[in-house]
């Protein structure tokens, strides 16, 4: 019997991820649209990775207006305040500081996804002796940046977050989406574009499940996906594992 596009898995998955964003589920488009990209990967089917990567884009994009649309911003520097909100998470827009670590903020998003709450969560680390504050997404690698804190601050040499900073007044929304922006930036200005596309393709999978929160870095992978399937695959193994930490400062 002769198998038709929609007889194969991956197309299923995305045929479910189609209808779950007409209905607005996005949180069930994304597990589906990830499901079906770690599939096609997984065989090296580039091609379909490309059509998966743009719905999948869409169902993040969505999730992320939601939090933003909650009009919730909290910051988080403690475990026990942490504790307590996982108790009860709501949308909303979450900044982690000191004390707390990138994994914490990693934890916390992986939560509030599996509950289907929408979040925006990032991480800072103590500010820097030029006054600026560094990002940090972890996972496989370490993403790092650096940005302008949301209000004038001035460094203090006492205290963790050698700034004193409390989340009065909490970062703007606007902000978030700066600072996610730059994150995200920061990663594909340090792809090799002279690499074969199969290579980046790689390293674009591993930043995305790092940091989901950056329109760019999907637009990218598609790209990649897209010339990977027209190029022969380099014969040569990488001269670094895909996960190696080439993202930080």
């Amino acid at each position: 019997m002769v198998k038709t596009e929609g007889s194969n898995p991956i197309d299923r998955l995305m045929e479910r991820a189609s209808v779950a964003l007409e209905k607005t589920r996005y949180f069930e488009a994304e597990r589906f649209c990830k499901e079906a990209l770690q599939k096609a990967y997984a065989e090296g089917d580039f091609e379909r990775m490309a059509r998966i990567v743009l719905p999948l884009q869409e169902a993040r994009r969505q999730k992320r207006q939601l939090a933003v649309d909650s009009g919730r911003v909290v910051v988080l520097a403690e475990s026990d305040m942490m504790m307590a909100m996982v108790q009860d998470i709501l949308p909303g827009c979450y900044l982690f500081q000191p004390p707390l670590l990138g994994i914490d903020a990693r934890n916390f998003r992986e939560e509030a996804d599996a509950r289907g709450v929408p979040t925006f969560v990032l991480c800072r680390e103590p500010m820097t002796r030029d006054g600026m504050w560094p990002l940090v997404a972890v996972g496989q690698v370490a993403l790092r940046t650096r940005v302008p804190p949301p209000v004038p601050l001035q460094r203090i040499e006492t205290g963790i977050t050698k700034d004193g900073y409390t989340g009065t007044p909490p970062p703007s929304a606007a902000w978030f989406e700066a600072a996610a922006e730059a994150l995200g930036d920061a990663a594909i200005a340090k792809l090799r574009f002279d690499e074969p596309a199969a290579w980046r393709v790689d390293d674009l999978m591993t930043v995305l499940s790092v940091h989901p929160d950056h329109e760019k870095l999907h637009q990218r992978l598609e790209e990649a996906c897209r010339q990977a399937a027209i190029e022969s695959l380099p014969p040569e193994q990488r001269h670094r594992p895909p996960a190696s930490d080439a993202f930080g400062f």
